[in-house]
């Protein structure tokens, strides 16, 4: 008889995970009494160590990493045997996952995760965030379901997109940045004498995005895009915003919109899945989100950055 489960496997995951006996206890709804017991018993059943103890943190042996670099595989197979005959038996996936570009702020979802929720039909959803070419990597690799993507999707195939709308761009700086003096349209010399402020692309494998920025410009790369918005009003550097996300910025003047020579071209979305992929779940949120999302996904009251 096998030793190893499942759900042991999952037990010892979620400690490596979060560090401790109480932290996966909660993780989990369990008391940490019961983590350690399960686990103690466990090492007696395989007659080895997984973990070695000190105080309340606890660290993986070299036996209990490699448990984890095999079951974690096993976990998320049979987390797809799972989704598989569910869909089979209802239609509707055990868990969908969406991922959407960072110019699009999750809270711009959050009618539609609550109409999505109200169905009730027990699908897990699992909403996640990519920056330019991430969002299209996740599709590719298997870690999304559905994605709404800027720019064209990679060449190869085997997904099905359409256009839902696009973004207009504006070009800011803070009240007391240098370009603000000029009086002038801006041109390619202005910028490359100050920083640009850029979104860091989270695509892992498929070879990075850059969007506006110019050949030897000194950058800082920041994760999201509210975080190049706030370091934009900060002063810190230069670059083009979306125009539906700094309306209040605008209005307040903490940020200050300039002209440039070679103006940004608008940023078409694009709502993507699987080609083949038949799942309840994914189908309704094709067909809720198939419709001109920009600006319908950024009211001005959802964006805070």
């Amino acid at each position: 008889m096998l030793r190893l489960s499942l759900e042991a496997i999952e037990l010892v995951d979620a400690i490596a995970r979060h560090g401790s006996f109480a932290a996966a206890g909660a993780r989990l709804n369990k008391v940490p009494s019961t983590i350690s017991y399960a686990v103690g018993k466990l090492e007696e059943q395989l007659d080895m160590l997984l973990f070695v103890r000190n105080g309340p943190r606890v660290t993986l042996t070299a036996a209990g990493e490699e448990m984890l670099r095999e079951g974690r595989w096993l976990l998320g197979a049979a987390s797809d045997l799972e989704s598989r005959m569910r869909q089979i038996a209802t239609g509707f996936e055990s868990e969908l996952r969406l991922v959407h570009d960072s110019l699009i702020p999750t809270q711009a979802l959050i009618d539609d995760i609550r109409a999505f929720e109200a169905l009730r039909c027990g699908t897990r959803l699992r909403i996640g965030c990519e920056a330019l070419t991430g969002s299209w990597e996740a599709l590719r690799e298997g870690r999304a379901d559905i994605v709404i993507g800027a720019g064209e999707g990679p060449a190869g195939g085997g997904y099905q997109a359409v256009m839902v709308g696009s973004l207009d761009f504006a070009f800011c700086v803070s009240p007391t940045h240098p370009l603000t003096r000029l009086g002038r349209p801006l041109h390619r010399g202005d910028l490359l004498e100050h920083n640009a402020i850029v979104v860091s692309d989270s695509a892992r494998t498929l070879s990075d995005r850059t969007v506006g920025l110019l050949a030897g410009q000194h950058r800082v790369a920041v994760p999201t895009m509210a975080a190049k918005i706030a370091c934009q009003a900060a002063g810190l550097g230069h670059g083009f915003l979306p125009r539906a996300c700094i309306e209040g910025e605008l209005a307040r003047g903490t940020l200050i919109e300039l002209q440039t020579e070679e103006p940004r071209t608008p940023e078409a979305f694009w709502l993507a899945w699987k080609t083949g992929a038949k799942g309840k779940a994914l189908q309704w949120w094709v067909k809720q989100l198939n419709r001109q999302l920009v600006p319908a996904l950024l009211p001005r009251s959802t964006w805070t950055p």
